[in-house]
């Protein structure tokens, strides 16, 4: 049985966790404490040097780290990602921009504010996070408006990997009332079967 190393208030461990139960994978969830040093261990930093999760342990202990490449392996074969290349180039179009243009401003804003309490020292940061998060949150909107889907009609590993962030943004201070679109693609997903909820 493949092991999932992450933390269940992690959207990039989410993302993880949300296609193991969509695609009904067995796994053997690994719960992981950041703030108590578990990824800075020795028997974790030699499983992943960067110490950083959400990690994939395969039953030959061979390991994938990063959330959207772990994605990619997991959906291979699946509805959830597209066999044309075209479509399945759309897919990793999302994927870049998850982590280049809308986790960096809206994770990164959860983070202060939730995990770390919003310290004094990061209110700036934090602040600064939330231009970008909204442009983010503006692009997303507009391709919601034209299709279900990011890539189309159907989802994808596209919309698991911008799912995960997007749905917690209120946590970051990034209030979604201003975009409807987003707001019915998150209850298409909500009512997708085989669908779990962030712990």
């Amino acid at each position: 049985m493949v092991k999932i190393y992450g933390d269940g208030q992690s959207g990039n461990c989410y993302k993880i966790k949300l296609l193991a139960s969509l695609l009904d994978i067995p796994h053997e969830w690994v719960p992981m404490d950041i703030l108590g040093g578990d990824t800075r261990t020795e028997a974790f930093l030699t499983l992943n040097p960067a110490g950083q999760i959400p990690v994939l342990q395969l039953d030959d202990d061979r390991v994938l780290t990063e959330s959207n490449a772990i994605l990619n392996y997991l959906a291979d074969g699946s509805s959830y990602l597209p066999m044309d290349a075209f479509a399945r180039a759309m897919v990793l179009q999302w994927q870049f921009f998850e982590q280049y243009s809308h986790e960096p401003c809206i994770a990164v804003a959860r983070f202060i504010s939730k995990y770390l309490g919003m310290p004094e020292e990061r209110r700036a940061e934090y602040a600064a996070k939330q231009e970008g998060g909204h442009r983010a949150l503006r692009v997303m909107e507009r391709q919601l408006e034209q299709t279900p889907f990011l890539c189309g009609a159907a989802m994808t590993i596209a919309d698991i990997s911008l799912y995960a962030y997007t749905h917690v943004a209120h946590e970051g201070g990034f209030e979604l009332a201003g975009y409807p679109a987003i707001g019915r693609w998150l209850d298409r997903i909500a009512g997708m079967r085989g669908y779990v909820g962030m712990v």
